[in-house]
């Protein structure tokens, strides 16, 4: 049952981020000063999550040692960054939940937008709706699929460019400005590369590709040497 706080629109919301700095500077970016933030580069208790609202967790695909601290979160509702696995495999590798978890696009860049989009295990539609009525934003219920929708279409135009690229076709310059004039996309695929961080385009990837074996989704060679040159 949900707390009094979502009772008033825009009441002040106790929030926890767990990630990088990036990320906390992105998400205050989106949803203003407004709330009482706390921000943790790792969970190692869930006495962290006593008397928080919200909690986001955009690191659970490199610490899933988090979610045992969700099993019983109290009052919070959960949000995870379910880009590169999905909350059912989350689940199914860990054990069910007690308390009210969703999925989010936690991405660098994929935050600080008009819409965000999120997923649910079970129809916990109300919820989601008073959350983000709280937040003042708008949401997007996707499937809960690895790489949800709007990485998987940005990753496989990105993915391309690299194919480009390696054929000789057209330079990163050429792709970018053909990209913004041709599409009116706001940026062109190696600007949002670098923008988003390559490891994250790969590892994404890599995680669809390997969710579906859908062939748009195998990565390029040249896209997979320099991820590996870029963590080596």
């Amino acid at each position: 049952m949900l707390i009094s706080i979502f009772a008033l629109k825009l009441q002040i919301m106790k929030i926890l981020i767990i990630g990088e700095e990036e990320n906390f500077l992105e998400f205050k970016a989106k949803f203003s000063d407004n709330h009482e933030y706390t921000f943790l580069s790792q969970l190692t208790s869930p006495r962290f999550l006593s008397e928080k609202d919200l909690v986001f967790d955009f690191i659970i695909d490199e610490n899933p040692d988090h979610f045992e601290c969700y099993k019983n979160p109290g009052n919070a509702v959960i949000f995870l960054n379910t880009v590169k696995i999905s909350l059912a495999e989350l689940v199914f590798l860990n054990g069910p939940v007690d308390g009210q978890v969703f999925g989010f696009n936690g991405l660098p860049t994929f935050v600080n937008r008009e819409v965000i989009e999120v997923s649910a295990l079970k129809g916990e539609y109300e919820t989601l709706s008073k959350v983000f009525g709280s937040l003042n934003t708008e949401y997007k219920l996707v499937d809960d699929r690895v790489g949800m929708v709007t990485p998987r279409i940005i990753f496989m135009i990105i993915n391309e460019a690299f194919y480009t690229v390696q054929e000789g076709t057209a330079s990163r310059e050429d792709i970018d400005a053909g990209m913004r004039l041709g599409t009116n996309y706001p940026y062109g695929p190696f600007e949002w590369l670098d923008l988003i961080g390559i490891h994250h385009v790969y590892e994404t990837l890599e995680a669809i590709y390997e969710d579906t074996k859908d062939e748009r989704y195998k990565i390029c060679p040249l896209l997979k040497k320099e991820y590996l040159l870029g963590v080596s």
